[in-house]
């Protein structure tokens, strides 16, 4: 079974890394939706040191930007007060598919839904939820996809870079289709990168809908269970998170867990009883890997959060 970390400022020491692979890490995921790969060289450096240190041949998933959909360059944070009216391509910097998409009643999700639109007419929306807007955050109008290409030029530029720094495999973030994980492929394959496995993040209602011919195209998938639970009404993401799972294992695709597996240890030394439970779970229910994003990020303690993944995991055999 692999025990995945995400990599960032909190584990970003070559000392954490070797001791987080003793204490059972197999790899790292490394988000690329705001940084270049090379920018990460000396972290990956320290990655690949303390593996070797450590006697583990690790791997190195990459989380490329994909499809996804973000706001623009703000000159400076901009906080959005309940209720007051903005207007997005002025006030919001998007693109002009989101300008074309959206249509008055659109609720528009922004930070992952930490922050709430609603369009009214000519790009003027209502915000329903405020907060503070920072740059490149992500957005979506609910229930609508963009014709987004798979792959942006940044993730292009990322994949020229991959062999240098030991990419093992890639996350596609936002799949819709069979056409998206071929769009990746042949990318790949015109680097000579096809060793490096895709993993097809399932967290829209497109992937949804197409889940087995994108489990038939993709060498892994991955449950995101973030963007996923803003997809779907929440309380359903327990039932669409065990009927993936349910798929996979008959299909016999392996397939990772992700998102808030020990989210309190962001803050906490010891994780909820709800979050061992989910973990433990989550193994029952045939995952192959398990994903830590925050907890070793930008949380208090990375190493105790590895140590509990991977002690919770191996109760359940």
């Amino acid at each position: 079974m692999d025990f995945y970390a995400t990599l960032g400022p909190s584990c970003a020491s070559q000392e954490t890394l070797c001791s987080m692979f003793r204490l059972g890490m197999t790899g790292a995921r490394l988000n690329l939706s705001h940084v270049g790969l090379a920018d990460c060289a000396p972290m990956l450096e320290d990655f690949h040191a303390a593996a070797q240190a450590a006697g583990v041949v690790p791997k190195l998933v990459i989380d490329l930007q994909g499809p996804e959909e973000r706001v623009g360059s703000l000159k400076e944070p901009l906080r959005l007060e309940e209720h007051v009216v903005v207007r997005l391509g002025e006030d919001i910097p998007v693109s002009e598919r989101i300008l074309a998409l959206v249509e008055p009643g659109d609720k528009i999700s922004l930070d992952d839904s930490a922050l709430l639109l609603e369009a009214e007419h000519s790009g003027q929306c209502k915000v329903l939820q405020g907060g503070i807007l920072y740059s490149k955050k992500s957005l979506a109008v609910l229930g609508k996809a963009t014709n987004a290409p798979a792959l942006t030029p940044e993730d292009l530029r990322n994949l020229d870079q991959a062999a240098a720094f030991g990419v093992t495999g890639l996350l596609q973030p936002f799949v819709r289709g069979r056409e998206d994980i071929e769009e990746v492929r042949n990318a790949l394959e015109c680097r000579s990168l096809s060793h490096i496995s895709i993993m097809a993040k399932i967290e829209n209602r497109q992937g949804l809908e197409k889940l087995e011919e994108i489990i038939e195209a993709a060498d892994e998938i991955c449950i995101a269970r973030g963007d996923l639970g803003n997809a779907i009404p929440l309380w359903e993401l327990p039932r669409i998170q065990k009927q993936i799972a349910s798929v996979c294992v008959k299909a016999v695709k392996p397939f990772c867990l992700a998102t808030q597996l020990l989210w309190s240890m962001q803050e906490r030394p010891v994780p909820t009883r709800a979050e061992v439970c989910d973990i433990y779970n989550g193994v029952l229910d045939g995952a192959s890997g398990l994903m830590l994003t925050g907890e070793t990020a930008v949380g208090r303690c990375p190493e105790r959060a590895m140590e509990f993944l991977v002690k919770t995991a191996k109760t359940a055999g």
